[in-house]
């Protein structure tokens, strides 16, 4: 899957525009980093590279890259 696409997937779940994403953003930079961001993070690595997140898999990632870098 291109860049771009997975761009488009992550700002929907953080519900913000594309251009407000980049792979060296801070998770802390975005207000609604929260619970029910988390749980679309999982629901949408399920879907759409079944891959099952755990707590420490999201208590590692700190950047936008971090979460980019298992969208395989």
């Amino acid at each position: 899957m291109p860049i771009e696409k997975k761009l488009e997937l992550l700002a929907d779940t953080f519900d913000c525009n594309v251009e407000d994403i980049s792979a060296d953003k801070l998770l802390d930079e975005f207000e609604n980093w929260d619970s029910m961001t988390k749980l679309s993070l999982i629901v949408l690595m399920d879907d759409e590279f079944n891959k099952q997140l755990t707590n420490e898999d999201i208590k590692s990632f700190k950047t936008i890259g971090d979460i980019i870098a298992i969208m395989q």
